[in-house]
């Protein structure tokens, strides 16, 4: 089956995993899974999927374009009649499950992500050729369905989120192309990242997952769904008991959202945001180094419109906790468009409340996908090189259309450029590259190299370890923290 490979020398493979089961209370061992995989195993389909390759006037199957063969076949298809045939190849092979009655299944995007024809077959052996309905490739999960003139066996989702560590749980799918199979497992860990998308949250499991398992489902110890097996982490491509699963809360989400729209609807707050180093808490005067740090704020966006800031530490959104800036993402994609939600942030140290009413993120990705982005110069061979005030090592210089042009940026920029760096500088170990633009130093704006400088002093004379300096970067602001020296 069709797999993503994840990692460096290791392979995170995509396929199926388990997750965790829906139990309020430790149990031992059952003695056999068998009456729950009887039961079960009816809901678990295979997937095959073919691709067309060639076609009528497009060339032969197997022959090079160009070559002396080229006219030798078509000269004999058109003597003989009919077209240059269709050429079928097998893609890949995967697993799913039915959720209702009525034929949608559920299985991973990247099992059928780039399939012509996609054939369901059902545990009896039945195939049947399926429509896809929708995908969502940021969290890997696809929807299809099958016509069928009677009701067909299903599974129901259970609950991820009580699902805990060392919870048993079952995978049933279609490992190498054998056709059904169980393997049981516990559940290894939760809220795992494997920076496979932009919300990660998987649930991860020894179950033994193999090639084909993916798509598959991972059941609790009542039978309902707990995750949809996607990847394993392997050095060969086998289970080597560390496979990942997309929680059944999320799974189910984006199923509702794929049947009633045919795409997903995810909240959109308007905002870029960051990680918070520890030197970036000290800077701002942090307590630690919690929460998500807001880089840029979207022009007319739902953040902006709110009242949020660039510089604002987002530790609450609707109720949640944000501890961490990978869960910012998730909690508002969970959101309902057109909701109000609650943003708790903290500016300047203090603790300030916004009610933000959330945008669709698909509409404003397809606004972003349908403008034009200023290309940026290559020509950088005659880049004038910077006779200016030296700040902690970053050579900057008034904005001028010449100067951005030469720097690869909009001409109708305006603020401070960085044109070079020292060095070894404070500001090149920052991060801080030739092409910034500066925004603020020291959560100040500033406009003139005498205002980067000042707020440099003043930082020094608070006895200061280091200075936030705010730069925007191919469009995208973020804060850098720059150590003071001497």
């Amino acid at each position: 089956m069709t797999q993503r490979v994840l990692g460096f020398f290791l392979a995170l493979i995509l396929m199926p995993l388990a997750v965790a089961p829906n139990l309020a209370e430790a149990r031992g061992a059952p003695e056999s899974f068998a009456d729950l995989a009887e039961e079960l195993t009816p809901a678990v389909v295979s997937i095959s999927t073919e691709t067309f390759v060639s076609g009528s006037g497009d060339g032969l199957p197997g022959v090079p374009d160009g070559t002396p063969f080229d006219e030798f076949f078509q000269e004999f298809f058109d003597r003989y009649g009919g077209d240059v045939p269709q050429e079928s190849m097998p893609v890949s092979l995967g697993s799913g499950f039915i959720v209702d009655a009525e034929g949608y299944v559920v299985t991973n995007n990247h099992v059928i992500e780039e399939a012509d024809k996609i054939v369901v077959i059902l545990d009896d052996g039945t195939e049947l050729e399926a429509t896809l309905v929708g995908t969502d490739p940021k969290t890997d999960i696809a929807l299809l369905k099958v016509e069928v003139d009677h009701q067909l066996p299903f599974v129901a989702f259970g609950d991820s989120d009580v699902v805990r560590v060392g919870d048993w749980v079952l995978a049933i799918g279609n490992p190498f192309g054998f056709g059904s199979s169980v393997t049981a497992g516990i559940i290894s860990a939760r809220q795992r990242d494997i920076r496979s998308g932009p919300y990660d949250d998987f649930l991860q499991t020894d179950a033994p997952i193999n090639r084909g398992n993916s798509g598959g489902p991972l059941f609790n110890m009542d039978g309902g769904v707990v995750g949809v097996n996607t990847a394993i982490y392997s050095p060969s491509g086998g289970s080597v008991g560390i496979g990942f699963a997309v929680p059944s809360n999320l799974v189910s989400r984006v199923v509702d959202q794929l049947k009633e729209f045919g795409r997903t609807r995810r909240g959109w707050l308007g905002v870029r945001i960051q990680s918070i180093t520890p030197e970036i808490a000290e800077a701002f005067g942090l307590p630690g180094d919690g929460g998500a740090l807001v880089a840029s704020v979207t022009p007319d966006g739902p953040a902006e419109g709110a009242g949020l800031e660039a510089g604002d530490v987002i530790v609450s959104f609707n109720g949640t906790e944000i501890t961490e800036m990978r869960e910012l993402p998730r909690a508002v994609a969970d959101t309902e468009v057109g909701r109000a939600a609650e943003v708790i942030v903290i500016r300047n140290g203090e603790e300030m409340s916004f009610d933000v009413v959330l945008g669709e993120l698909e509409e404003f990705e397809q606004q972003l996908a349908s403008g034009s982005d200023p290309g940026q110069s290559d020509d950088d061979d005659d880049k004038q090189k910077a006779v200016s005030n030296n700040v902690l090592g970053m050579i900057v210089r008034p904005a001028t259309p010449e100067l951005a042009q030469q720097m690869g940026l909009d001409p109708n920029v305006q603020g401070l450029i960085v044109t070079d760096l020292e060095p070894g500088s404070p500001a090149m170990r920052a991060g801080i590259l030739p092409g910034d633009l500066v925004l603020e130093v020291g959560k100040e704006e500033v406009a003139s190299i005498e205002a980067m400088a000042e707020q440099v002093e003043a930082a020094r004379e608070r006895e200061s370890r280091s200075i936030v300096v705010r730069v925007e970067r191919n469009g995208d602001a973020q804060f850098l923290a720059v150590q003071l020296g001497e």
